[in-house]
């Protein structure tokens, strides 16, 4: 091995390492215990630190370009967000902590390309109980590089409302329908950093999933509802490209965005054939306002956590009682240690879930 090679293999080495505890940050962060979720993951970064500077002292040749400054952004996004998070310790500032979890998901952006290029990084983006799957591993290894797979993006950079960014499967069933996933994002959120909540789940399990961003700084929960025809257009724009099984059609969201998705797939013209809120709110006069015959039977997946400091968990008790009443085919998990925030441990049984009965 080369001294180049050597010192590429230990900075993504060291950037997948530094990028891994965020699911354990995102999952157990809670007001109050920044500095205690923190002090448990240590310093994940600190071999990053040493090997980037390395990387970047390297003699690299032109045609190494292109992939030297995918790894450069995504380490700076890394190291940009454990500083980030780190500050809002010291003032235990919540949201601020949020806000840095967005570097994250730019690490994870500028990462995902050289998946197809490098088998240890395309591991990273598979969930651990598929990363021993060899034909899985196969199938992806001969479908990478096809136009249009893996991940696209809509008129959604990150200033843009409106847009979306989408994960299409990179494996060899081109003629397979897959099961569409629209996932919402929480309020003041952005649909392009919320698709890396679903990029390894998608490419493991072969869903297409699409991640919105609301036309306003969140969705359309009061006035005019200006986000739900933009939702059946994604599913349209998707249908129209890939083969799409219309019999597993989920729309699942996050605080604001599970909210608005009680709101917009319970319509009597939802196309939605399941409903998966997370931390979501609820009032039951959406009951009231509702046909029965479009409850009666729906999925519906509720998640909601006993640490919620947002919208408490009798939020979530009240919605499954109320559902429930009205005929939904209501599944709930209320789980003890989350507080407001996505439960990334829980993806794989709301895909078993949605993806049951069905056969592949």
């Amino acid at each position: 091995m080369s001294d180049l090679e050597q010192t590429i293999a230990q900075t993504l080495d060291s950037l997948m390492g530094a990028l891994a505890p965020f699911g354990f940050v995102a999952r157990h962060i809670h007001p109050g215990e920044i500095d205690a979720v923190l002090d448990a993951v240590g310093k994940p970064d600190g071999g990053l630190t040493i090997a980037i500077e390395q990387f970047r002292k390297a003699e690299w040749p032109q045609q190494l370009t292109a992939f030297r400054t995918q790894v450069e952004k995504a380490a700076d996004a890394t190291l940009e967000a454990w500083g980030a998070l780190r500050l809002a310790a010291v003032g235990n500032d919540i949201r601020r902590a949020y806000r840095a979890l967005r570097s994250e998901a730019r690490a994870q952006e500028a990462l995902f390309p050289l998946a197809r290029i490098i088998p240890q990084v395309s591991l990273f983006f598979l969930d651990p109980e598929a990363r021993e799957n060899a034909a899985l591993k196969a199938d992806l290894a001969q479908g990478m590089g096809k136009p249009n797979r893996g991940v696209l993006h809509a008129e959604n950079t990150e200033d843009q409302r409106g847009g979306f960014s989408l994960f299409v499967p990179e494996d060899t069933r081109d003629d397979t329908p897959r099961p569409l996933v629209i996932a919402l994002h929480g309020g003041s959120g952005h649909g392009r950093s919320f698709l890396w909540h679903w990029v390894r789940t998608a490419r493991s399990r072969g869903l297409i999933v699409a991640t919105p961003t609301s036309i306003g700084s969140t969705w359309a929960l009061a006035g005019e509802d200006v986000d739900t025809p933009n939702l059946h257009r994604i599913i349209d724009f998707v249908s129209q490209r890939w083969p799409v099984d219309t019999s597993r059609l989920l729309l699942t969201g996050m605080s604001d965005g599970g909210t608005f998705t009680l709101l917009s797939g319970v319509q009597s013209d939802s196309r939605f054939t399941h409903l998966a809120p997370f931390a979501a709110s609820f009032h039951p006069i959406l009951i009231e306002m509702s046909e029965r015959s479009r409850l009666a039977n729906l999925p519906i997946h509720l998640c909601h956590g006993e640490l919620d400091w947002m919208f408490p968990v009798d939020v979530a008790r009240t919605a499954r009682d109320a559902f429930q009443a009205a005929g939904a085919a209501v599944t709930y998990l209320e789980l003890d240690d989350l507080s407001h925030t996505y439960p990334r441990d829980a993806q794989p049984a709301l895909v078993d879930w949605f993806l049951k009965d069905r056969t592949p």
